[in-house]
């Protein structure tokens, strides 16, 4: 996507986890008060999903992109990927950059983890938009036990036979069923110019070790979202793909009659964020209007 947005600039965030070092891929554009857009986790997961919202937003914000650990052009490190470890990362990354409140917009799992900094940091946090929050990884959703999803985080971690699983995991053939199945909703943007690109986030070195994390359930924000988002004195809005798989849905819709929560309902599934970044912005804007 070809930027007219003035003050496009992508960066890098040196940041220490256990004593060891890591670099942290950011993006900022636009002018005004800060918005940090944080992707959903899967095995695809970037910043560049987040384009389209930040490309409309940032002509009255300061739009602020990240890239996870471990996903998009951040570092990939076999470490042990966990809740602490991103909660911490998206502690450090906004007290460091921001020294008034924000708002934040969350995708998928990283719903979890703008709702925790919320609570542990209220004066940091102006607003939160949910955009498809989920909760759960994949395997967990499933009703796959702790012991097998273990196992399968284990396996892809090593050498040779994990290497050999996450590769038939991101085959183009694979990728474009996964998105068929619960990301995009219009299948005719599934082109191979798509997919290619899709694909090439999934083979850079290292890539597989924090995407299983997250299949297996192993970086799992939280389990009570509801009794977080009661405790929370920042509004927040929740939207809902329509065409969600039933069980997000219905954790999606669970949180909709909290206080503080206003909810939109639009096409689209677990991918809406891409797929129809336009309608999503065109919900977020007035949100945010009333906030600022």
């Amino acid at each position: 996507m070809t930027s007219t947005i003035p003050n496009q600039k992508v960066e890098n965030f040196s940041w220490s986890w256990q004593k060891q070092e890591f670099t942290i891929a950011y993006e900022t554009l636009g002018q005004g008060s800060p918005i940090l857009l944080l992707p959903a986790f899967s095995t695809v997961s970037s910043r560049t999903e987040m384009a389209g919202i930040a490309q409309l937003l940032a002509t009255e914000y300061q739009v602020w992109l990240l890239d996870w650990l471990g996903f998009g052009s951040s570092d990939r490190p076999k470490i042990n990927y966990q809740p602490s470890l991103y909660q911490q990362l998206l502690t450090d990354f906004v007290l460091t950059h921001f020294q008034q409140p924000i708002a934040i917009a969350a995708a998928g799992h990283s719903a979890g983890y703008a709702l925790k900094l919320a609570q542990d940091y209220p004066s940091s946090v102006s607003s939160i938009v949910l955009i498809a929050p989920t909760w759960r990884g994949p395997l967990k959703v499933m009703g796959v036990s702790t012991g097998i999803r273990k196992l399968v985080n284990n396996l892809v971690r090593s050498p040779i036979i994990g290497q050999l699983l996450y590769y038939l995991n991101t085959t183009p053939g694979f990728l474009r069923f996964m998105y068929r199945r619960h990301v995009y909703t219009d299948q005719t943007k599934l082109t191979p110019e798509f997919i290619t690109k899709k694909r090439q986030i999934t083979q850079q070195t290292g890539a597989r070790f924090a995407p299983v994390a997250f299949v297996t359930g192993e970086i799992d924000p939280i389990d009570n979202q509801s009794d977080i988002i009661k405790s929370l004195s920042q509004p927040i809005l929740n939207i809902i793909p329509e065409q969600s798989p039933p069980y997000s849905k219905t954790a999606m819709e669970a949180i909709a009659p909290l206080a503080k929560v206003d909810t939109v309902r639009l096409p689209g599934t677990l991918g809406i964020h891409e797929e129809y970044s336009v309608a999503v912005t065109e919900a977020i804007r007035p949100f945010l209007a009333k906030i600022n």
